[in-house]
């Protein structure tokens, strides 16, 4: 069994845990990585299942700078949702295949709830934008179509590296 969780993206002077948009797991927060310029990710280890982590919307609005949300689904997939105050919020998958063997048989598909991997890189490009950087839509791109190979934390966090919120 692989590993199931979330990550929380911002960037803020404060820790993200002292925050009211991610109140609801602020006891289960723990922080993973501080990276360049007051990014941090931090962690929400879990079972499977989806559950209440906070909103993004809000955790961009509260730190007056982009957010973003990774669900790690079995090491298999990854669903990215991402916010910015100006440029909206987003929401794509990593590793497109193992998502539809999690959504099944059933009537909606990867298309109907995530992005396409070029709609997905060309709002990236606007979230990395607003936080300052200048990232081009091609290595995105390259992610987005990626198998999770080694795993989709690995594919995650090769996603932040190419919206350029790298290690310090």
């Amino acid at each position: 069994m692989g590993y199931w969780g979330y990550y929380v993206v911002g960037k803020s002077e404060q820790p993200l845990a002292e925050l009211s948009a991610v109140a609801a797991v602020r006891g289960e927060l723990s922080l993973l990585d501080r990276r360049s310029d007051g990014w941090q990710v931090w962690e929400v280890p879990g079972g499977e299942g989806a559950r209440d982590v906070g909103n993004m919307n809000a955790l961009a609005e509260e730190t007056g700078a982009p957010a973003l949300f990774g669900y790690v689904m079995d090491s298999d997939c990854v669903v990215v949702e991402a916010a910015a105050p100006e440029s909206g919020a987003w929401t794509t998958c990593l590793d497109r295949a193992a998502m539809a063997g999690y959504l099944g048989d059933a009537e909606l598909t990867v298309e109907d709830y995530f992005l396409e991997p070029r709609d997905a890189a060309r709002r990236a490009v606007a979230w990395a934008a607003e936080s300052g950087r200048t990232v081009t839509a091609g290595p995105l791109f390259d992610v987005l179509n990626a198998d999770a190979e080694p795993s989709a934390e690995e594919l995650f966090f090769r996603f932040l590296d190419r919206l350029g919120v790298v290690p310090q």
